[in-house]
């Protein structure tokens, strides 16, 4: 249960910070004297089998709310740090630029290592003539492809030009990824085209050496190790494009081992069964990439934030400036890969042009510090009994 915290011994102390001026500030919102007792705050959301597979029991449920509830009280003990300092404790300037700098190795080091895989793979593909592994190559071919767009988003991303683009390139990341994802599925639909027509004609026979048996086995292996050591590397950073690389190398750790699998199967059993692991690759390929076309398109139709991040710009809002009398809107919506917000404030009528500017354009600078925000629109107004802003979107 929520449970306030006991911070004032006795009247004494209590009628001490109230002299001090403490008082000024009860307009404000304030969840300071509210904790979940530790039998909730311990627990947290379910992670067994029966979790992944959609099967909730009611204690299940129940970890599940508290441990919202901590977020939220996390999220709210962020935006008051930001509302009395002006910014939100973090990274400093050197460690984000160390971090920057990581996540530049990172990307390089993938795209070093996409060329020298593809090469392995070329020569694997030339002996063995196995159409699973040719797949997983013109897979590889498109790491170096999907390595050249990222990388391109990123740089024109950190390149500005507030003349051309005057709201910034953020869409830049998730349409680069798009269009990745499009020739990818692509790729695929030619590989099951292909591997039909070999399973029609009847013309997949198999008859490998050993010493190619035994290339093709350490060249297909080598180059899955190697992928999924970057798997675990990409994955330690939060950045969406080494994200977007670590999903890239473990999608070619899975295509790598079923090329090879069916491969070995077509050599020791039954050729159809090289183009059969081709259609089921090609199969793989097209419902990930589309996972992440589906993703992406939310990302650019700006789709609204998550009704919990509304909650915490709400609490900013509000506990920004005494003169708030009302919250009129609070609208985040995605702007690529981060979000515009659209604030309402209602104030006082009278209340001058200049204090009311400065009142509104500190709260935008606020809200702007937070790193999900791309940019920030605070609208005034003296009332709110009105029709909303922008009626044609409404209607």
């Amino acid at each position: 249960m929520v449970q306030p915290v006991i911070a004032l011994q006795n009247d004494e102390e209590s009628s001490l910070l109230l002299q001090s001026g403490a008082s000024d500030l009860s307009w404000r919102l304030n969840f300071d004297g509210f904790q979940l007792s530790p039998e909730y705050k311990e627990k947290k959301p379910p992670r067994a089998l029966h979790h992944c597979l959609g099967v909730l029991s009611p204690e299940d449920y129940v970890a599940e709310y508290y441990q919202q509830q901590v977020e939220m009280l996390e999220g709210f003990n962020e935006m008051d740090a930001l509302a009395h300092s002006g910014y939100i404790p973090g990274l400093s300037k050197e460690e984000r630029e160390d971090l920057a700098k990581s996540e530049t190795f990172a990307i390089r080091i993938s795209n070093v290592a996409n060329m020298v895989l593809f090469a392995a793979k070329v020569y694997a593909s030339i002996r063995s003539g196995s159409l699973a592994i040719i797949a997983s190559t013109l897979d590889s071919l498109l790491d170096l492809l999907s390595g050249f767009i990222l990388w391109f988003t990123a740089f024109s991303m950190q390149t500005p030009n507030p003349y051309q683009y005057p709201i910034g390139k953020r869409r830049m990341q998730p349409l680069g990824i798009l269009v990745f994802a499009s020739v990818m599925a692509t790729l695929g639909l030619q590989i099951i085209l292909e591997s039909i027509r070999i399973l029609l004609s009847g013309d997949s026979e198999f008859n490998f050496t050993r010493e190619q048996e035994l290339w093709i086995v350490g060249i297909m292996l080598s180059v899955s190790l190697v992928k999924l050591l970057l798997v675990v590397y990409c994955r330690s950073f939060t950045n969406e494009i080494v994200k977007a690389y670590a999903q890239d190398h473990f999608f070619d750790v899975i295509t790598n081992v079923i090329g090879l699998v069916a491969a070995l199967l077509a050599n020791y059993i039954d050729g159809w069964m090289d183009p059969l692991g081709a259609i089921i690759l090609a199969l793989y390929t097209i419902r990930t990439w589309s996972m992440t076309v589906l993703e992406n398109v939310n990302s650019l139709v700006g789709r609204s934030a998550a009704p919990e991040y509304l909650q915490k710009l709400t609490y900013l809002c509000w506990n920004h400036h005494k003169a708030i009398k009302h919250i009129d809107t609070v609208r985040a919506y995605t702007f690529g890969s981060h979000y515009f917000v659209e604030v309402d404030i209602v104030l006082p009528g009278d209340m001058p042009l200049e204090e009311a500017h400065d009142i509104g354009e500190s709260l935008q600078e606020k809200l702007e510090l937070l790193p999900e925000i791309e940019r920030a629109f605070v609208h005034l107004d003296y009332e709110y009994k009105h029709k909303p802003e922008h009626a044609q979107t409404h209607s």
